[in-house]
């Protein structure tokens, strides 16, 4: 008699002993409903990618995706709350550089390499320093020549203490020997929101929030992060070139699941999610932004994050950088 892998399965069930995985589950995943939970507010660059990838599984799963903003002490908040879920696929986790960061600030109650299985990388990208209209300065040499000469007098938003933007922010200033006021906020939204007010002179963050207002006047785009300029907007130079030799700082977003989900799962997800991220449709999405598709193996997705932590340590350390 030939027995098959269902039948296998059922065998070994009824004798009370343990699978590595379930196969059956595995098989006919997604049978219901799949949820992002994206750390952060909604708004900003995150919250945007959150929502192209559901956008996608959506389409590529035949299952509705749904994102849950749970945004708090730099993402630690959501992240606990997504890697405590059940290993079945159907709860997935936003993260961005900050992820990378957390552990260098805050007492996760996690290991961050150790307690996620890598899904894939979504997005790969430039944030964007721009300066309120209103400052009188037209390029990123005048805005270190001013915070010198005006010592904590410039003011800087970000997404939150020790987030991406936070830490991005200081490494600039950091390498340039300048000082600057941190100011901090729940996301990029209400940044962004501040920033155009007049409430604070600048924030560095990502083109899909800030590129709209530049257009309109009320900001003023000074260079952008990465050590190559954006097809999108080559006139905006890096900030390497425009005054902080050797500065690069990539934006990145990504989809991780909590340890011990399927292979066989992962497999279909990130399948799902590399032929939406193909698609034209997604590319001609992303790019006005100056957002690129990413795509690969959750391997190639999981050495990026082990490769950015002790980076990112070695950033906290030689700034100071605290939580509080």
């Amino acid at each position: 008699m030939t027995i098959n892998r269902r039948h296998f399965s059922a065998a070994v069930a009824s004798l009370g002993l343990p699978l590595s995985w379930n196969a059956h589950a595995a098989d006919v995943f997604p049978s219901k409903p799949l949820k992002i939970i994206c750390p952060f507010a909604p708004g900003g660059g995150s919250d945007f990618i959150a929502r192209v990838a559901a956008t996608i599984l959506g389409e590529h799963t035949g299952q509705a995706c749904v994102v849950d903003n749970r945004p708090g002490a730099g993402g630690t908040l959501g992240s606990e709350l997504a890697l405590r879920s059940a290993a079945d696929g159907y709860t997935l986790l936003l993260v961005a550089g900050s992820y990378t960061v957390n552990p260098s600030l805050y007492k996760i109650r996690f290991d961050p390499v150790n307690d996620m299985t890598p899904v894939i990388q979504l997005s790969k990208g430039a944030y964007v320093l721009c300066v309120n209209a209103r400052l009188p300065v037209n390029s990123l040499q005048e805005l270190i020549a001013y915070a010198k000469s005006n010592p904590d007098k410039l003011t800087y938003a970000s997404a939150g203490n020790g987030s991406h933007l936070h830490i991005s922010t200081a490494y600039m200033f950091g390498m340039a020997g300048a000082k600057a006021t941190h100011i901090p906020y729940k996301g990029t939204g209400p940044a962004v929101t501040d920033l155009l007010a007049g409430n604070v002179d600048m924030l560095v963050a990502g083109t899909e929030a800030l590129m709209q207002h530049v257009k309109s006047g009320k900001l003023r785009a000074l260079a952008v992060t990465t050590d190559k300029r954006l097809a999108a907007y080559p006139d905006i130079p890096t900030i390497a070139e425009a005054g902080v030799p050797g500065y690069d700082v990539v934006a990145w977003h990504g989809l991780i699941a909590p340890r011990g989900v399927a292979p066989e799962i992962i497999r279909k997800l990130n399948d799902a999610l590399n032929a939406g991220l193909s698609s034209r449709e997604i590319v001609a999405k992303l790019e006005p932004t100056g957002v690129s598709p990413a795509g690969g193996t959750p391997a190639q997705f999981g050495e990026l994050i082990k490769a950015e932590i002790p980076r990112y340590a070695k950033v906290v350390k030689d700034n100071g950088i605290h939580s509080d």
